[in-house]
């Protein structure tokens, strides 16, 4: 099946696919087919090994591809990236009264798993030009009890790293990168992943390097590791790689739970890795000759990426609407005008995370009044974010081609251009 461009959903008879389809509307500018021969054929020669479940030699091959990718000592694939995440947390040792910081504009997963581990999410502003976590709000809600704070790439874009890493470091806080959406991202030299203390990924079917479902989770520090396999990588074949004597007792069966990751997805990610660099090229070159466009046409600006980054995997391609320069049309006018002029755009896919009734009204999440959101969670109400709330309002969603025809980005531009004269 053809797979094009940023995150979106598919039906495929009474079922559900995920896929990318960013070619929509201006026909047939998109080339590429996110699954080929090269990731069926893995698939098969794998099933006919009989490498089924467990950390077989493709995973194990795979995990040290990562490892190479992002310099890190230890990694370990899981299910997906929620896992990752909660393998992460649970590597820190965040439990019951703790605190987890992260962004209010990100997607769900990023915090879900804390709450399943009985900590209070605590949300923080976006920089209203970036749109990545704003680390002087994050600063501003560092209490005694934070115990771990989660930063995202968001889309691709780059966090401003040395300031999150300033913040925490004297907070004596540890930071969690999520880079679900940054395959291949860099940060002043560095891979993305590699600057904070542990690193999750998704590899989730739309993701630039997929597993159908999957994720990782990589780090430099010992006991993240080892906690994290203690968590989930029950008797992965030859134990749960454990680095150290520490927990030698508890191997093979750690705490009994299994997150392990299905060797055939990570055979198909395994083969995507490979194409990552050249998936990165083109998108990249895309992304910068849409945003160089855009000089010329107003109330429509390119989003900048923290100073010294490389953006990678683009999971979307937002851009910022202004609507006063355009006689204070609404952005929902604006999507309309671009969907008439042939372009498939839209208006931000993620909600703002203290606008879902999940959190804003909280949950009794293990029933009887128990759990971090239920007794003496205080909720979130409209206006408790409003820069990131004005942020958000004037994201506009362009299409992500990955293998883009001759003149694409020339007429998603035009498109744009009739938009904005209309």
């Amino acid at each position: 099946m053809p797979n094009r461009g940023t995150a979106s959903q598919a039906m495929a008879g009474p079922d559900r696919v995920f896929v990318q389809t960013g070619g929509k509307g201006l026909a047939d500018l998109d080339r590429w087919v996110q699954v080929g021969e090269d990731e069926a054929r893995m698939v098969y020669e794998m099933t006919l090994r009989n490498e089924l479940s467990g950390g077989t030699s493709i995973v194990r091959e795979f995990e040290a591809a990562w490892r190479e990718l992002t310099g890190l000592k230890y990694c370990l694939t899981t299910v997906n990236g929620t896992t990752a995440l909660y393998s992460a947390l649970f590597g820190l040792g965040v439990g019951p009264g703790d605190e987890v910081i992260c962004p209010d504009y990100t997607w769900i997963c990023t915090i879900a798993p804390a709450p399943l581990l009985f900590a209070k999410p605590v949300f923080c502003e976006s920089d209203p030009q970036t749109m990545m976590a704003d680390p002087g709000d994050i600063q501003r809600r560092i209490t005694p009890r934070t115990k771990a704070i989660v930063v995202v790439h968001l889309w691709g874009w780059v966090c401003d790293m040395d300031r999150i890493m300033a913040v925490a470091r004297e907070a004596g806080v540890p930071v969690i990168e999520d880079c679900s959406h940054c395959h291949g991202g860099e940060y002043k030299g560095r891979p993305i992943g590699s600057i904070g203390d542990v690193a999750c990924w998704s590899l989730q079917g739309s993701k630039p390097v997929s597993a159908g479902e999957g994720g990782v989770m990589a780090t430099d520090q010992v006991d993240i590791f080892e906690r994290a396999c203690l968590i989930g990588q029950v008797n992965r074949i030859v134990g749960m790689d454990l680095a150290t004597p520490h927990y030698q007792e508890l191997q093979p069966l750690g705490t009994g739970m299994k997150f392990r990751a299905h060797p055939l997805g990570i055979g198909i990610a395994k083969v995507q890795l490979e194409k990552l660099p050249e998936l990165n090229r083109r998108r990249r070159a895309y992304v910068e000759s849409v945003e160089a466009g855009l000089n010329d046409i107003p109330g429509v600006y390119p989003i900048p990426s923290s100073e010294g980054s490389v953006r990678g995997g683009f999971y979307g391609f937002p851009v910022r609407f202004e609507p006063g320069e355009l006689g204070n049309i609404g952005l929902d006018t604006f999507v309309t005008r671009l969907r008439e002029a042939g372009l498939d755009a839209g208006a931000s896919p993620y909600p703002l995370l203290h606008r879902l009734p999940y959190f804003a009204e909280g949950f009794d999440l293990f029933t009887g009044g128990r759990g971090p959101l239920s007794e003496g969670w205080q909720g979130y109400k409209e206006g408790d974010f409003p820069t990131t709330e004005a942020m958000w309002a004037r994201l506009l969603f362009l299409p992500c081609l990955s293998d883009p025809v001759d003149g694409a980005a020339d007429a998603v531009l035009g498109a744009i251009r009739r938009a904005a004269e209309a």
